[in-house]
């Protein structure tokens, strides 16, 4: 073969192969480039986790190209990980802290917060406990160790069993803040990962009272009122009760892709209706 053959089919394989490889303009893109695209990861909050869980299962039926992967951990593991960019959106029961957006911006992580739901965090007993109810000062007390026996607010006799969220947790936080006014929670309580594990410890501790989230509560525990108003849809919709918080979704910057079409669907009247399913309360 001459020379000026061999350049030729040289420059035509070479074309052929640019072309073959090359992404195109009308869209091709490379295998575990869709791949990516179609998955999307979410992380945080315990109380969230429900609407999170039963909103992507609705949207992957829909949507059976997508895959999406829901995990707990607590607002604050959620919000790291999304600072650390691990995660696409982070679940949250609070909102984040000044030093987490002084990080993240740092980090030239951009936060947007996406309010898809409102809660309270219901106080709750075990079922035989006869106590119906407290003010916010005797609740104060009985977590910071002031107040240790039923008998002091008008249960029978026993030692009350304090149940509570660990510090990762976005309803710690606005227990802490609503409930004790930032006071240090009693050094015996016992500490729990999650909203289940508390209602787990009270359904089964005759003496203890423990906090979850509206979505968490059965007829395991019971529910008291705090400063006579019952946790409930229409109290914490109404704002009469007085540990109601909002329920976020956080991404880095605008959602866009997978990530605005499952937040979009969250807020969709469906999505809204999962939320109220799951015993919370919708925002639209």
């Amino acid at each position: 073969m001459s020379n000026f053959k061999k350049i030729l089919t040289l420059s035509v394989v070479s074309v052929f192969l640019t072309s073959a490889l090359a992404p195109v303009s009308w869209g091709w893109q490379w295998p575990w480039s869709r791949k990516k695209q179609n998955q999307l990861t979410l992380q945080g909050s315990t109380t969230v986790l429900p609407i999170a869980q039963s909103c992507a299962e609705e949207f992957m039926k829909a949507h059976p190209e997508a895959n999406i992967s829901v995990r707990g951990g607590g607002s604050g593991v959620g919000i790291a990980a999304l600072i650390d960019g691990t995660v696409d959106i982070a679940n949250a029961s609070r909102a984040m802290k000044t030093k987490e957006l002084k990080k993240a911006r740092a980090k030239g992580v951009n936060p947007v917060a996406h309010v898809v739901a409102k809660d309270a965090i219901a106080v709750v007993v075990h079922p035989e406990n006869p106590v119906n109810g407290l003010t916010k000062s005797q609740l104060k007390a009985i977590y910071t160790g002031a107040i240790n026996r039923w008998s002091e607010v008008g249960g029978t006799s026993g030692v009350i069993v304090v149940v509570s969220r660990d510090v990762n947790s976005g309803t710690f936080e606005v227990f802490n803040k609503l409930a004790l006014d930032k006071q240090r929670v009693r050094p015996d309580a016992l500490m729990q990962a999650s909203n289940k594990a508390v209602a787990t410890i009270v359904a089964s501790t005759k003496g203890a009272i423990g906090y979850v989230g509206l979505g968490y509560l059965s007829k395991k525990v019971k529910p008291i009122a705090i400063d006579e108003v019952m946790p409930s849809v229409e109290t914490a919709k109404s704002g009469t009760y007085p540990l109601a918080r909002p329920l976020y979704m956080y991404t880095n910057g605008e959602p866009k892709g997978l990530a605005k079409e499952f937040i979009d669907f969250v807020l969709s009247p469906k999505g809204q209706k999962i939320v109220k399913a799951r015993g919370f309360v919708p925002v639209k």
